[in-house]
């Protein structure tokens, strides 16, 4: 049985979706929520009744980020060895942070998460789901599990600071064995 969306809540996934890019541009503290609510083709006074304030409205906003992610994990895992499903894994990762928008959405989540607690919750519970995922679908011990999620965010950090464009040795180095777009 399909579920129909009232409404709010037609307007609430169109906000979830438009306001990925919106805090993407200038992060939690930059954007302002009659930006967002702008960017969704509602009022502010509107938004305020779908998301209670701005915390609750950039959680969920990241809550929706790492459902992608897991997505994206969910597609990308084939391969007959813990390894071999990781790097399948890492592969579809690689395919999804070429939207330039969630990679910062990413980003400024974590920043955010510092003194945030709402925030610092949804990227908890983001990553705890991420790493469940992994570890399940892979069958990886803790060490490789780590590793490749250490990779993962060296990765975005490189490819958000465009290190593979610069010919240094210290771009080299970081750069070297990663997969990005």
């Amino acid at each position: 049985m399909s579920r129909t969306l009232s409404t709010a809540g037609i307007r609430r996934e169109t906000v979830l979706s438009t306001a990925i890019g919106a805090f993407a541009a200038k992060g939690y503290f930059g954007t302002t929520t009659v930006e967002v609510a702008k960017a969704a083709g509602i009022s502010q006074a509107y938004l305020y009744r779908l998301f209670p304030d701005k915390q609750t409205l950039f959680a969920a906003v990241v809550g929706r980020c790492f459902e992608r992610i897991l997505e994206s994990f969910r597609s990308g895992t084939t391969g007959d060895s813990p390894d071999a499903i990781l790097f399948a894994i890492g592969g579809a990762y690689a395919e999804l942070i070429a939207d330039q928008d969630l990679l910062l959405l990413q980003m400024h989540a974590q920043c955010a998460a510092v003194s945030v607690p709402e925030i610092k919750e949804a990227v908890r519970t983001g990553y705890a789901t991420l790493v469940e995922y992994a570890r399940t679908a892979s069958g990886a011990d803790e060490k490789a599990v780590q590793a490749f999620f250490a990779n993962g965010a060296l990765c975005a950090i490189v490819v958000t600071m465009g290190a593979p464009e610069v010919d240094a040795p210290w771009a080299r180095t970081l750069d070297d064995g990663l997969r990005h777009l």
